[in-house]
C-alpha cells in the first residue's frame, strides 16, 4: 500500500442520515455521524482493491469538521487521499461537498486487519 491513493464517493442525503434520525440533532439535514460515515466509506472503498484476500480495514480515529448544513435530498460528494502508511496503519485526508461548496473536512485513520481473526476476536471478547 502506497500513499497517494484517491477515493471518491457520491450519494444523496436521505432521511436515514439526517441529524433528526441519527439522534445528533432535531433537523432534517445531514447529521455529523452521517458525514463521518460517508467519509469512512470514501476512504475504505479507495484502498479495498489494494488489500490481500481476506483483509479489510477498520476505522480507529477521526478528526472531523462539519462546516455547512446539507438538507435531506441534496447530493454530496466525498474525496479522500491516503497520506500516510505506517505498516497496517493508514491515514487519510478527506473533504465533503454539496452543490453549494465544502461541507466538511478532516483526517481519518484506519488499520488493515485480517477479517476472520478480527471478527473471531470481537465475537469471543469476554463480558465483564
Amino acid at each position: 500500500m502506497k500513499t497517494g491513493i484517491k477515493g471518491c464517493f457520491e450519494t444523496t442525503v436521505t432521511e436515514q442520515f439526517s441529524a433528526k434520525t441519527l439522534g445528533s440533532g432535531t433537523m432534517d439535514v445531514l447529521g455529523t455521524p452521517g458525514l463521518a460515515a460517508f467519509a469512512e466509506r470514501c476512504t475504505w472503498e479507495s484502498v479495498a482493491p489494494f488489500l490481500e484476500e481476506g483483509e479489510g480495514t477498520v476505522g480507529t480515529a477521526m478528526d472531523l469538521k462539519h462546516l455547512s448544513a446539507t438538507p435531506v435530498g441534496r447530493k454530496v460528494r466525498f474525496e479522500s487521499e491516503l497520506v500516510e502508511v505506517d505498516g497496517r496503519r493508514l491515514v487519510f485526508r478527506f473533504e465533503g461537498f454539496d452543490d453549494a461548496g465544502k461541507i466538511g473536512e478532516g483526517v481519518h485513520e484506519r488499520f488493515i486487519v485480517v477479517k476472520e481473526r478480527f471478527l473471531e476476536k470481537a465475537l469471543t471478547k469476554p463480558v465483564r
